[in-house]
């Protein structure tokens, strides 16, 4: 529905990565927060963006802990997707719980304390 409202198609999507990442981080972000509906807990949804323009896509807070996730549209991670994810690190200290890089690969990959790489099939599993 959103690619009708914005004018895409399949071929203007997969050639505009940009719009592509764009409406995958919308949709997963979409997901979790139906995902999150139900629990005891509150959950609430947020962004991280320091001074420098280094981000999280999306910031969940509940019970005192913090969790980052990036999302990438990407079969292949490397240390510098998980930029923004260590300075929430560095930034939240001991309420930080882990950082999650969504991506379409088939494996968990651990890239530090508290930091992975999981594929986004995951989240249905």
């Amino acid at each position: 529905m959103a690619c009708t409202i914005l004018g895409l198609d399949e071929e203007t999507l997969w050639q505009d990565r940009s719009a592509f990442g764009r409406l995958l981080e919308t949709f997963y972000y979409q997901e979790l927060r139906r995902q999150s509906t139900g629990r005891a807990q509150f959950v609430s949804f947020s962004h991280f963006r320091d001074k420098d323009g280094v981000e999280v896509d999306i910031v969940i807070e509940s019970a005192g802990k913090i969790a980052g996730i990036e999302i990438k549209a990407s079969s292949t991670v490397t240390e510098a997707d998980f930029k923004g994810l260590r300075k929430l690190h560095g930034d939240t200290g001991k309420t930080f719980s882990s950082g999650v890089l969504l991506y379409d690969g088939e494996s968990i990959v651990p890239f530090g304390p508290q930091l992975f790489a999981v594929p986004i099939s995951y989240l249905w599993g």
